[in-house]
């Protein structure tokens, strides 16, 4: 296990940084596995590896029943970043994408899947982003989604590029499209029009058509309003299938054609999928709820058969995998565990064979870290070992459950290093971003990297309060119109359920919270005295100015039901800065400088009003960081202040453990 010694009682700022920056090192080398694929028969796997923090994305290739035979993909070319591999349906063939060659600029590659010893042959001459490659059925030609020239990853928690000039045509610069190239060479095509921004996609079994979600540009702020559409590949005359009153993802075409199913619900972010499971037939018409007033929320979702879909979803703060019948909507659950799952860039998903008999994925968990398994669901081997030699310290935790208001509730408490039951402990409280998301077990959270605070000597309890995925759709929209109430209410029912339960010192709770857990916690230091401290990271303290200033506006429609300009008090009603005065707790606030979801004057309005009113407060602005921060020295000094605030300002009692 990792030595490093935990003081109780405040440190040296140097030695703080030091042991933290010996945290970051060592949670390093985990070697974190971002992609899975099996082969079409399901006898051979492949997965995407980031061998190192700094390092190179490999490929590499396994027999499912061998697999201490794996190797690398290409000719051992280290350098190069290869990621997504994708099996052709006939499976002679791997797609996946690389940027050997142009060095920052992926293209797409295709090797041959029985060779090892090979270089793999460069399809596509892209100029931008491309991600998401897609073989056709008969295996003839490759789609990916591409935003030509591309000057930012196309992302909202990606940093935001210069605002300057017409800023109407900012957005409409950079359109995610569909384009389709042979196997065979030639340049690839873009076939979605250039007036639609495609989010995601499917092919038709027949290889005639696309299914995708769309809308118009900007992608960032429209992936709010997208709808589904039908296209056939050489026109580009989208037919519009349904409009979503909330957000839909993951189209996916049933093998005989007539049907798209997909998931709808109310979803803060992009890749953040959660909801219920429709379908809608493939030419038009009504869609079809099949999982309506579900207590969970289904995740993911790919048919098996005609009268099959699997699927997987959020239940509590754990994940489940059944099976559903789109003829009478009977569900048959199959797996259930506190891990967090995944094989290709869409959050909770499997990878399947074209019998659906064997998957793989990735597991992880609070205290598990990933590797990739493989087999019949629920009765997975374990492929890879890469990790089995990391000396981490992972953290023992507990999955708990309360009641509130009506609602049952969930969170997860993990428990300090060395934990001594007949010590007593300060707790840190951290809420989800969102609000529709969850917190489910994985080793290393983002953000503050939140998990590494039981190593210095904390529990660490995550909440799922409402507005959270994992107790259905009327759970996930009971927070509407009423943040910073309602899910604060819960969260502290949560937090006097584990002070009851388990020795936390009831004097040295603090809370801290990014994205939306940012902007609960601002609202929240206005509401109730209960945290001695807090800290405040990507948030927003005025959803009457944030409307006007955020680049994603319209995910807070769905929540508000309708703009600032038509309803302000519902928006002033949720405003932490409504309220200002009555906060007292020492609040530090951190910030990326170009994060577009969360701007910049977002904190700066809070932390002012924090400074001229006499509560002690810092402001931290990160330079050029997104939303998301990617300088991993940027991310070990917010863990660092993180921690010396808390250190600071809810030190323990003298004569305290």
């Amino acid at each position: 296990m990792l030595p490093i010694a935990v003081n109780a009682h405040a440190q040296d700022s140097a030695d703080a940084r030091v042991r933290i920056e010996d945290l970051f090192r060592a949670q390093d080398k985990v070697r974190n596995i971002n992609q899975v694929a099996i082969s079409p028969d399901g006898h051979q796997l492949a997965w995407s590896v980031l061998e190192s923090a700094g390092g190179s994305h490999r490929i590499f290739l396994a027999d499912r029943e061998k697999p201490q035979s794996a190797v690398e993909l290409t000719s051992g070319n280290q350098n190069c970043n290869q990621e997504e591999p994708a099996w052709s349906p006939d499976g002679k063939h791997i797609a996946f994408l690389s940027d050997c060659g142009s060095k920052g600029q992926k293209q797409l590659f295709i090797a041959d899947a029985g060779e090892t010893n090979q270089q793999p042959r460069r399809l596509s001459t892209f100029s931008g982003f491309i991600s998401h490659p897609r073989w056709s059925p008969d295996s003839k030609r490759v789609a990916v989604l591409y935003v030509e020239n591309a000057t930012r990853t196309p992302s909202p928690v990606a940093a935001e590029g210069r605002q300057v000039g017409v800023i109407d045509e900012l957005g409409a610069r950079e359109v995610q499209r569909i384009a389709v190239t042979g196997v065979g060479g030639g340049a690839p095509v873009q076939v979605t029009p250039l007036g639609l921004y495609i989010f995601e996609y499917d092919w038709s079994p027949d290889g005639n058509a696309f299914v995708y979600t769309a809308a118009s540009p900007p992608g960032d702020d429209n992936w709010y309003i997208a709808k589904l559409y039908r296209q056939a590949v050489v026109t580009p005359e989208p037919q519009l299938l349904y409009q979503s009153k909330l957000q839909i993802a993951l189209p996916r075409w049933s093998p005989d054609g007539t049907s798209i199913a997909f998931i709808a619900g109310l979803m803060s972010d992009e890749g953040g999928t959660g909801g219920e499971i429709y379908i809608v037939p493939a030419s038009g018409g009504s869609a079809k709820n099949l999982t309506p007033d579900r207590k969970s929320s289904p995740a993911w979702l790919q048919w098996l058969t005609n009268s099959q879909i699997l699927f997987t979803e959020f239940v509590g703060g754990s994940t489940e995998i059944g099976t559903l019948s789109p003829k009478d909507g009977s569900i048959k659950a199959i797996w259930q565990g506190d891990q967090s799952i995944r094989a290709s860039e869409e959050a909770t998903s499997l990878a399947i064979s074209a019998d659906g008999r064997q998957t793989a994925l990735v597991r992880a968990s609070w205290n598990q870290l990933p590797e990739v398994w493989a087999g019949n669901i629920g009765t997975w081997k374990q492929i890879t070992w890469l990790n089995e030699q990391i000396d981490l310290s992972l953290p023992t935790f507990k999955n708990i459950t309360w009641s509130n208001d009506g609602f049952a509730v969930q969170g997860w408490l993990l428990f300090p290093h060395n934990y001594d039951p007949s010590k007593r402990y300060p707790m840190l409280v951290a809420p989800h971003g969102g609000p529709a998301w969850i917190a489910t077990p994985v080793w290393r959270t983002s953000d503050f990297n939140t998990t590494i605070f039981t190593n210095l000597g904390y529990f660490v309890f995550f909440p799922n309060a409402r507005g959270s995925y994992g107790q259905g759709e009327r759970f996930t929209q009971a927070n509407r119109r009423d943040w910073g109430f309602g899910d604060l209410r819960d969260t502290l029912a949560g937090v006097d359920e584990v002070v009851k339960n388990f020795p936390v010192d009831n004097d040295r709770v603090g809370l801290l919270g990014w994205s939306y857990g940012g902007s609960t916690t601002m609202i929240a230091v206005t509401q109730t005295q209960r945290f001695r401290a807090a800290v405040a990271g990507a948030g927003a303290a005025n959803w009457v100015s944030y409307y006007g200033q955020n680049s994603i506006d319209k995910w807070m429609i769905p929540y508000f039901g309708a703009s600032i300009y038509e309803d302000e008090a519902a928006y002033r009603r949720c405003s932490a800065l409504t309220y200002i005065r009555n906060a007292k707790t020492p609040t530090l606030v951190v910030v990326g400088e170009r994060d577009g979801e969360a701007p910049p004057p977002q904190s700066f309005e809070f932390w002012h009003a924090l400074k001229e009113l006499g509560t002690t407060t810092q402001l931290v602005i990160y330079a050029d960081e997104g939303h998301g921060f990617s300088s991993e020295q940027d991310r070990i000094d917010v863990a660092w202040r993180t921690y010396a605030w808390f250190e600071k300002y809810m030190p323990p009692k003298a004569g305290s453990h």
